[in-house]
């Protein structure tokens, strides 16, 4: 079952999250039908987005994260809520790379350069967006790249997915170990010893390792208290209502001319590629919707 953990070490100066997302980014290949190099890519933001989803206070925020890179990759897309429930896509499922010169899957090659975006809707007018460029591609680097810039939060990002030789995904998840302020150099200096000295995330999932002994084994010098378990899942909330909406918003235009060719739409949901089919009375439904929120609108400023 995938979950995360939370924790503290040295007396709250450490917090640490740990994940361990096999199940979720599995169903993320299978819905896209990812090629290795894109599961790897997807999988590595879902699995940071997950962490990050859960560092979130409130019950209804929502954290996106968007990768746009020159990579043959394109672009990805995540989001997540404060609960582990996680979603995403990316531009170019299909896309295949020889493997890096460490023979591995060269997820950097894929995504290239460009920028990270970080939007957080937390129920205000206006969400936060945190920005930063995109130094390796490798999603962990820059995760901790971002956190140092644009947060100013020292933290360390791991980020791994393992494929089985049919394509499958065999291990995933990730661990973030940010520094609080005024953290001794002491302290700073024996985590960063311990974390040049540690092996990389999948290579500790791929020996039995749990998100408990993972953090153990990174920090447990430190003092790691473990403080909560969070449940983990690749989860979609499209619905044939939240596809009307969207064919709302496009305009009454674009909606005049779907009725005027006569045919049955089929709308596909990006994050799980459920199809939707919207026929022609439907749109009328939609349009004559449409009308009267402009003309409810219109009333509204006269008013």
């Amino acid at each position: 079952m995938d979950y995360i953990v939370r924790a503290t070490a040295a007396d709250g100066q450490i917090r640490a999250f740990a994940a361990t997302t096999r199940d979720l980014v599995e169903q993320a290949r299978s819905y896209h039908n990812t090629s290795p190099v894109a599961t790897a890519a997807l999988g590595r933001l879902l699995s940071a987005g997950a962490m990050m989803g859960v560092m979130m206070k409130g019950e209804k925020d929502l954290l996106t994260l968007q990768i746009k890179g020159d990579g043959p990759i394109g672009g990805i897309t995540v989001t997540a809520d404060a609960s582990a429930n996680v979603k995403g896509y990316v531009q170019n499922p299909s896309v295949m790379l020889h493997a890096n010169e460490n023979g591995k899957l060269d997820v950097g090659g894929a995504v290239g350069s460009g920028i990270l975006n970080v939007i957080r809707d937390l129920g205000m007018k206006e969400p936060y967006v945190g920005q930063c460029e995109l130094n390796t591609g490798e999603i962990g680097d820059d995760l901790t790249y971002y956190f140092a810039v644009s947060e100013q939060v020292p933290s360390s990002v791991g980020l791994g997915v393992l494929m089985e030789k049919n394509n499958t995904v065999r291990q995933a998840g990730g661990f973030i170990i940010q520094l609080m302020p005024f953290t001794p150099d002491e302290v700073i200096d024996r985590l960063e010893k311990k974390l040049a000295q540690t092996t990389s995330v999948t290579a500790m999932l791929d020996e039995g390792m749990t998100p408990e002994q993972i953090l153990e084994e990174l920090i447990g010098e430190f003092g790691v208290e473990i403080t909560d378990r969070i449940p983990a899942g690749y989860r979609c909330d499209c619905s044939k209502a939240r596809i009307e909406k969207a064919l709302i918003s496009i305009g009454r235009k674009d909606l005049q001319e779907m009725i005027e060719d006569g045919e049955t739409i089929e709308v596909g949901c990006q994050f799980c590629n459920k199809k939707y089919h919207v026929t022609v009375d439907e749109l009328k439904a939609l349009l004559e919707r449409s009308s009267r929120v402009c003309a409810h609108s219109r009333e509204k400023e006269k008013a």
